[in-house]
């Protein structure tokens, strides 16, 4: 610092007030450090500098897959969001790993994040990380939950049984009532999805019908999944000529992928004259309105659930004092995507 300052041309403290916070420099002096900086090719260390500080204006971010453009999307916005506020983002992929998640909890614990956005895993496992994390920092859960653990911690998510409704009376109207294929129980949407759709289905006095999965291994390659449980099912002629509803558009591109193995759909993407066959996904996942044929589906507010997860994280943040309520859920409501498919 003593060495920049006298290569600047400013004093030390100035130099060191500059660092912290460079509105409270006149203008004039901010500027000749800016052009010093430059001059001198200075690139500070981002750890060292925020070494003695209360804060790093660091937020920590854990998914379960970055190679999800639901996730990439949540990142994207998630990051804009942070960079509003002049905070970094720091992410970690669990790789769908119980034992990564934990170790990425420690990770943002010895970087000294403010806060933490998690996307946690589902099913049972080791939880003493995070349980420790959020003892130490803010953090608030995103797009999924720990059912039955961490009931205290905030919510920011879509609400699934306002979605799964609106996807089901759609497809009830315009055809056969839907038959659902869910998705393996890795997170909480899972439970919640299926729920919501022998929910409404009751409401509406008609039988739910769930797709066997056969046996099929679960596994976060979703697309690979449901192609799997329902190449066999199409084999044995089951499930042919109906309206099938996948939890997530990426089960949906697996089922397509299925339909067209089996003839179900014709070269154009729509369903056989002989068929009565139809998909519909969830989501509104990025690729789904380019399948062949175009996905419908749901949406889910990416925008409005990444940036409300960092508004709540930064009011904990920079209101040590507040109370963390569990009792905070924001739900986001999802909108209908008609296309080719259904």
């Amino acid at each position: 610092m003593e060495e920049l300052s006298n290569a600047i041309g400013v004093s030390r403290p100035t130099l060191s007030r500059y660092f912290h916070e460079p509105d409270s420099v006149r203008a004039s002096t901010r500027q000749r450090i800016e052009d010093g900086l430059t001059r001198v090719d200075y690139v500070p260390n981002y750890f060292a500098t925020n070494l003695n500080r209360k804060s790093t204006r660091m937020i920590g971010v854990i998914v379960p897959h970055l190679n999800d453009l639901f996730f990439t999307s949540l990142i994207a916005e998630i990051e804009t969001c942070a960079a509003h506020n002049r905070y970094t983002v720091i992410i970690q992929n669990s790789h769908a790993s119980l034992e990564l998640e934990a170790r990425a909890a420690r990770n943002l614990m010895s970087m000294s994040a403010d806060g933490v956005i998690i996307a946690p895993l589902g099913g049972a496992g080791e939880r003493a990380e995070i349980a420790r994390l959020r003892q130490k920092i803010p953090v608030v859960f995103v797009d999924s939950r720990i059912p039955g653990e961490f009931e205290d911690v905030e919510f920011i998510g879509t609400n699934n049984h306002q979605s799964i409704s609106l996807i089901v009376d759609y497809l009830c109207r315009k055809g056969s009532p839907p038959v659902f294929l869910g998705m393996p129980p890795l997170n909480s949407n899972h439970v919640e999805r299926e729920n919501a759709y022998r929910a409404r289905m009751a409401e509406l006095d008609l039988e739910p019908r769930v797709i066997p999965t056969l046996d099929t291994p679960p596994s976060w390659d979703f697309e690979a999944y449901a192609f799997t449980v329902m190449d066999q099912h199409f084999s044995r002629g089951t499930f042919t000529h109906d309206t099938v509803l996948c939890t997530s558009d990426r089960h949906a591109i697996g089922v397509l992928r299925a339909a067209h193995r089996h003839h179900l759909l014709d070269a154009a993407g729509t369903r056989a004259r002989d068929r009565r066959f139809r998909v519909a996904g969830h989501d509104d996942y990025p690729l789904g309105a380019y399948l062949n044929p175009g996905l419908t589906t749901v949406t889910q507010n990416v925008a409005g659930i990444g940036r409300a997860a960092v508004e709540r994280l930064l009011h904990h943040i920079q209101n040590p004092g507040s109370r963390v309520d569990g009792s905070f859920t924001r739900l986001f409501d999802a909108e209908l995507k008609i296309r080719e498919s259904a």
